[in-house]
Formats: structure tokens, sequence, C-alpha cells
């Protein structure tokens, strides 16, 4: 059975004429019969009935026209959603986010990307980059924005977006207000607030470790949202990204001596073939104007 086999046949039912039906398909008529043909032949009965100038659907052809029809009714139902798809309209992108990531950086591009692809639906999955990666190599994203402290691994393709400057972030009227920059070591003795999904912490201790530099941890949060709120509160400082900052007045200063910097990539398997949305989503991320 092929699908303009049925589509002739739902033009009979319709029409009950052999001519009419074939006018509206843009074929013959006998080729439009031999079409009908091969379907009786195949179902194994006759689906119409022609009387004289009269054409009647048979039982058989009453008991699989519903049928059909759905066959019909999907095909084209899912002709339009890959249509829709390869034109960007209504073209789903999964996105895996660094959960660590501020959203200030991002969301310029975010908006400029929308205005010029309004057809495309982002949805944006945060994680670690452990999870990032799980998910990007499963298939179930189709990108990463992400860093991490260690080399990424030969099974992804890096192409790096942008680098910021690690700082710590104090409450006000701390002592850090008074200088242009943290030196390292000038941490040591403060009470800390850990930001548990930092994916710099091992790297950050293996310094601390290196200088003799202590701190006390106070308390450890998933939330960048409650950590910065608790140094706002006066309850301890904290490393944090340049762009992570998410409370207006949370006051930073950069962290030097030595200075720590991470680099955000666009991560993608490499060999994968991109959908549309993907390409055009790959395409505008690099050529974003991320270090101006």
């Amino acid at each position: 059975m092929e699908m303009h086999q049925i589509r002739y046949f739902l033009a009979v039912a319709e029409t009950l004429n052999f001519t009419r039906a074939a006018e509206r398909c843009n074929v013959t008529q006998p080729a439009l019969t031999r079409a009908i043909q091969k379907l009786e032949d195949e179902f194994g009965g006759l689906l119409f009935r022609r009387e004289r100038q009269l054409t009647h659907l048979t039982d058989l052809g009453r008991l699989v026209k519903p049928q059909l029809d759905r066959i019909w009714q999907d095909t084209e139902a899912t002709k339009s959603t890959a249509r829709n798809f390869l034109k960007l309209e209504d073209a789903p992108l999964n996105i895996g986010l660094m959960c660590t990531i501020g959203p200030m950086r991002g969301i310029g591009f975010l908006n400029d990307f929308r205005t010029a692809n309004p057809g495309i639906e982002v949805t944006l999955l945060e994680g670690v980059p452990a999870k990032l990666a799980e998910l990007l190599t499963e298939g179930a994203i189709d990108v990463a924005v992400m860093a991490q402290a260690d080399d990424f691994s030969d099974q992804f393709n890096v192409h790096p977006l942008y680098r910021e400057h690690f700082t710590i972030a104090f409450p006000p009227g701390h002592r850090f207000a008074a200088a242009n920059a943290v030196q390292y070591r000038d941490i040591h003795g403060e009470t800390y607030l850990r930001r548990l999904n930092c994916e710099y912490w091992d790297h950050l201790r293996s310094i601390s470790m290196s200088m003799g530099v202590q701190v006390r941890v106070a308390y450890r949060s998933e939330r960048e949202d409650w950590i910065q709120t608790m140094v706002m509160a006066g309850m301890g400082i904290c490393f944090l990204p340049e762009f992570s900052v998410l409370l207006p007045g949370l006051q930073t200063r950069r962290v030097i001596d030595p200075e720590v910097t991470r680099d955000v990539s666009l991560v993608t398997v490499p060999g994968r073939r991109f959908s549309p949305a993907v390409a055009t989503f790959v395409r505008a991320i690099k050529a974003y104007g991320w270090r101006s």
C-alpha cells in the first residue's frame, strides 16, 4: 500500500466520481483507476461499486475508510512537522548550561538569537560539567556551554567563547573594599561560604594548600543565590567568577597572586550531525562578540 493509493481512494470516497477524483488529484482517470485496483487486490476485495453513473463504497470500503483517513492525516501532520523543523519553525533546541554561569553574560546573546530565529524553541538545562557531558553523550542535549579546570575529553569538540576571572565576593564594610584586588594569601583565616557546584573547588583548594592558606567553611550550598545572599548578609566570603554575580550591590575584587581564570566554552560531539536549529545556534554563538 502506497500513500498515493490512499490519497486516490479518499478522493473517490469523497466525490463518489472517478473523473472528478482524478481531476482533484491531478492524474489521469486510468492512472487513478489502476491505483484503486491495486489497493483492492492488496485488500482482497472491492472498495467501490460502480453502477452506470453512480459510484458507492462497498462494505469493505466503508470499513477501511476511517483507518485510511487516519493514516493520511497522520502522514500529512508528520510532513508538516518536518517542514516546520527544517524551516526553523517550532524547532526544538536543548542547551546544557553549567549551573555556575551567571545569566547576565549570556542574556544579550540569547535575546539576539531569539530575535533572529523566532521559530526555534530553546530549552536551557542546568547541570555540573560531569552531568552535562553525560547528557551530551547520550543525546539528551544538543550542545553544552560549560567550563572545567581540567582538559576536556577527546570525545568532545571544544570552542572557547570567553574567559573570566575569579573574584572574591565579600560583604559591605569588609576590609577587601579598600583594595583594588585581593591577593590570594589575604583570604587566610576568613569565614568561607562554599559553592558546592563550583567546578574549580579542587583547583582552588590545591592552590590554598600549596600556599598554606586556610579558611573556615561555615556554610555549603548548591544555590548560587543563597551563597551570594549570605555574603551580602555578612556571613562570609566566597570565590565567585566575575560574570556570576546575581545580586545588585554585591562587592567583588579580582583575585591575584595567583590569578585564577576559567574559559567558558561551547562543547559538542564530533561527527554528530546537527539539525538546522542546532547548526544555526552553533554558528550564532561562535560569531557573537563575547570578547567585546
